[in-house]
């Protein structure tokens, strides 16, 4: 494939936007709604909370801590089967846990084997869409991550349908089979080469060169203590309003009502992170802070008005977080180091997505109820906050938004022979 000077900002980009998009559906907006079986696994295998929440934790856990494996599968073989396969697997570990007859068959299927099959999916084709992208990379990741937000509308709702009408077990069966798309959406991506390539060198030299860099491991720092808070919500607001007395129906529908807010959150920050000037650190700082906020105001509201309006403001605020958690990677480190990079961050902050619902439960069980669940969480997201304060120009209000790969582009021009052919193809 012919060297390209810069990303392209659109032609199949956007058909990448389009994978994306139904991945992190199938993906996220599974795990999100994946809360409303967390009643239905306490009651059948008869278990305290802390111990059916490492079912999601550890599929979260494995999604991330694999991430490496399929960054460093992609780079070598390219996105496309990489991603096909993690399709294969995803479904294939829906489909044992219909059968499963303990928390630990669900542990090993859907928490391992359909884990690994998201680590092969989403991190690859985040890294892909990275690299068709610069000037228009927050929206496009934006675009690309409302799936989240409108599958989490959608599935929750459709979830608790389907253990209404064929139990747990015929539900999984059918999330199973719309795991399966994954293999579709695989097969969308097509790989880019850049004129940043041949410099940043193989996996090994290019993982060397990010674990001595200090803004990195400060950015990976803090996306871990993020996520250790950002999912609690969608593993334990259903069982937060059980408590309270709502119905099993309404209250797996605010969690659709954060998923339209999400949605809203994505495309009003990818915008933002395009249109405004400066690191995009800032406006993740920014939003992390009102979600670590809303989050610790939960155990606050107990009629059904305050509940809704703290969901809606932590539907939009977690949404508009996660495209511009995306964009400050590539600014970071560049976008020849995008899938090494992208791989690790998810490997190490997966400490966090391990820990944060087991943590939850666990609190649940001493306590009694989840007030000291959402503080924590809560603050959790706050201390992520101070950490991104210290990231490289964080505070520069006059310059432009800094790209490493325009440097590294310009350097190109003279120390590596590009081929002739082809230079503007595709």
């Amino acid at each position: 494939m012919a060297y390209r000077a810069e990303p392209p900002d659109g032609g199949w980009g956007w058909m990448v936007v389009l994978s994306a998009f139904f991945q992190s559906a199938l993906v996220f907006g599974v795990l999100r709604s994946f809360g409303v079986f967390f009643v239905e696994f306490v009651a059948a295998f008869e278990e305290p909370a802390a111990r059916v929440s490492w079912i999601a934790s550890i599929g979260i856990a494995v999604q991330q801590f694999g991430s490496p494996v399929g960054s460093a599968l992609s780079t070598k073989f390219g996105p496309r089967p990489v991603v096909m396969t993690g399709g294969i697997l995803a479904a294939l570990g829906m489909l044992l846990a219909s059968f499963a007859t303990s928390l630990t068959h669900l542990y090993l299927s859907i928490g391992l084997l359909s884990g690994s099959g998201w680590a092969l999916t989403f991190t690859p084709t985040l890294a892909c869409l990275s690299r068709y992208f610069s000037r228009r990379r927050s929206l496009a990741t934006g675009l690309a991550l409302t799936g989240v937000g409108l599958s989490s509308f959608a599935f929750a709702p459709l979830f608790q349908w389907l253990l209404n009408h064929y139990a747990w077990r015929g539900a999984l069966l059918l999330v199973s089979a719309l795991s399966l798309h994954l293999v579709a959406c695989g097969a969308l991506l097509r790989p880019l080469s850049l004129a940043e390539d041949p410099v940043v060198g193989g996996p090994g030299a290019q993982i060397t060169s990010l674990l001595r860099h200090g803004p990195f491991l400060r950015y990976t720092v803090a996306l871990t203590l993020i996520n250790t808070g950002y999912f609690i919500p969608y593993v334990h607001l259903v069982a937060h309003l059980r408590d309270l007395g709502w119905d099993p129906l309404p209250a797996a529908f605010l969690l659709s009502v954060a998923a339209i807010s999400d949605l809203v959150g994505r495309v009003a920050s990818g915008w933002l992170g395009d249109a405004v000037p400066g690191p995009v650190a800032r406006l993740l700082m920014l939003w992390t802070t009102l979600t670590g906020v809303i989050l610790a105001l939960y155990p606050v509201a107990e009629a059904p008005t305050g509940l809704v309006a703290l969901t809606v403001a932590y539907g939009f605020t977690s949404g508009a977080l996660t495209p511009v958690a995306f964009s400050v990677l590539p600014e970071l480190v560049g976008t020849g180091k995008i899938y090494c990079g992208l791989g690790l961050v998810q490997m190490v902050e997966s400490i966090g997505g391990l820990l944060g619902a087991p943590l939850s439960g666990y609190l649940r069980d001493v306590t009694g109820n989840y007030t000291a669940s959402f503080v924590v969480a809560g603050t959790f997201l706050l201390a992520g906050s101070g950490v991104l304060i210290t990231l490289p120009h964080f505070f520069c209000f006059s310059a432009p938004t800094s790209r490493p790969q325009d440097h590294v582009t310009e350097a190109l021009d003279t120390k590596v022979p590009l081929p002739e052919e082809g230079l503007g193809e595709d």
